[in-house]
């Protein structure tokens, strides 16, 4: 299993530090005051203008994996480049690889007809347009997925659709124009899991309302504009289903893997980034006579977080190598273990930086607030911690149960 850089990946990786330290490190002072100051329903101007200098120095669409459309890069490949990308808030919507757009790229991408692709997909991977994901619920524990309420009702050429998501992200965005809805088809079908359909549905279309933005722990609008949206008789043509009606889960499973790796991938890089922060503030912040750097406690933590941020990268890079290799479906284990282990990880590191900050490190004068809010979100974003360990839990069960109970061993009786 080789999991090193290729020529390919250092080079770009090589072009993307270099636009990292240029343009996006430069202007995060900007993009946290625009986002505070102008709100999650306004475009954030520094984003706008450093989208066509991304673009002009090949740095675009580096996620869409073995496709005509994006970089052709594989998940293993992408890795490195998603974990540099994973150290700025502002850094993955400037090069179009955030989140939700990009999981809906790679939707429209696989599940989308021609038509569907010319009028949706084209728009977003030239970054002319956003999109949002509505498929969590308020009124129901939207971690078991088979509890959705929401309906999609065939009505001759069109479907109605009626229902309330939350964190539905991206929908304050005024560049929006697409939602991929998730909905019952057919509440009363016996197998659970093929009730469900998703659906293309205009951000423009009569009956959609987007009710509020959701903060994340006081954050409006960053990291990924979540919001409220009221679904109320909306109508829109029958050709707007994809796949077909009952494919809903087939098309959340493809879509939520690469999903949740990209999240891994970008943690990373966040840990990476608090770390360093970490260090260097504790190199010149004196307590009791000696740098903080000295203590022993100061030391402990940061070899801890170098030792977690390492496991969890090669983790996460096998998993990558397993979805090229093997796909999503036999990589689960590893996408459930990462999905646990690197949010929790970057939870873990970010908090001892922020202790060793002290009390700006509760301000988000330094960033850490902003990072420990994302790490804290992603440990419930794209299914919870709970889910995936039943999932993980069960899964290796399963491996060993053919192999039937375990049975005493015969008694040693000492000679003595």
């Amino acid at each position: 299993m080789e999991l090193g850089e290729n020529p390919t990946t250092t080079a770009l990786r090589v072009r993307l530090e270099a636009f990292m330290d240029e343009h996006i490190y430069p202007n995060e002072d900007r993009f946290f005051a625009e986002s505070m100051e102008l709100g999650p329903w306004q475009a954030w101007p520094v984003v706008e203008e450093l989208k066509p200098l991304a673009r002009a120095a090949g740095l675009w669409n580096l996620f869409l994996p073995q496709s005509h459309r994006g970089s052709g890069l594989t998940n293993l490949e992408y890795a490195p480049l998603c974990e540099v990308m994973g150290r700025s808030h502002l850094a993955p919507e400037v090069f179009n690889c955030a989140a939700p757009d990009t999981g809906n790229m790679e939707t429209l991408e696989r599940y989308g007809t021609p038509e569907h692709q010319e009028r949706w997909l084209e728009p977003l991977l030239a970054g002319e347009i956003r999109s949002a994901f509505a498929m969590t619920e308020p009124a129901v524990a939207s971690s078991d997925a088979t509890n959705i309420e929401s309906s999609i009702v065939r009505d001759g050429d069109e479907y109605v659709i009626n229902g309330r998501k939350w964190y539905t992200t991206n929908a304050t965005h005024p560049r929006c124009e697409i939602i991929i809805f998730m909905g019952k088809t057919d509440a009363g079908n016996p197998d659970r899991h093929r009730q469900q359909s998703m659906i293309l549905v205009p951000r423009d279309t009569p009956g959609v309302e987007v009710l509020r933005p959701l903060p994340v722990f006081n954050f409006y609008g960053m990291p990924d504009r979540a919001s409220e949206v009221q679904f109320t008789d909306v109508r829109v043509p029958a050709s707007n289903m994809l796949l077909g009606e009952g494919r809903g889960f087939e098309i959340a499973q493809g879509r939520l893997g690469p999903g949740r790796i990209h999240h891994c991938m970008r943690l990373i890089g966040l840990a990476e980034r608090a770390l360093e922060l970490m260090c260097r503030r504790t190199e010149h912040r004196v307590a009791f006579g000696q740098p903080i750097s000295t203590q022993s406690v100061t030391l402990e933590r940061i070899a801890e977080a170098r030792i977690a941020i390492e496991q969890t990268r090669l983790l996460t890079l096998k998993t990558a190598y397993l979805m090229d290799t093997v796909g999503n479906k036999e990589a689960r284990r590893e996408i459930a273990m990462i999905k646990i282990a690197a949010p929790q990880m970057a939870c873990q590191v970010v908090d001892w930086a922020i202790q060793a900050f002290g009390g700006g490190g509760t301000s988000n004068d330094f960033g850490l607030a902003a990072m420990y809010a994302t790490a804290r979100l992603l440990r419930l974003a794209d299914g919870p911690d709970e889910v995936h360990r039943n999932q993980l839990g069960r899964l290796e069960v399963r491996r060993h149960s053919s192999k039937g109970p375990v049975e005493p061993k015969a008694p040693y009786t000492p000679s003595w």
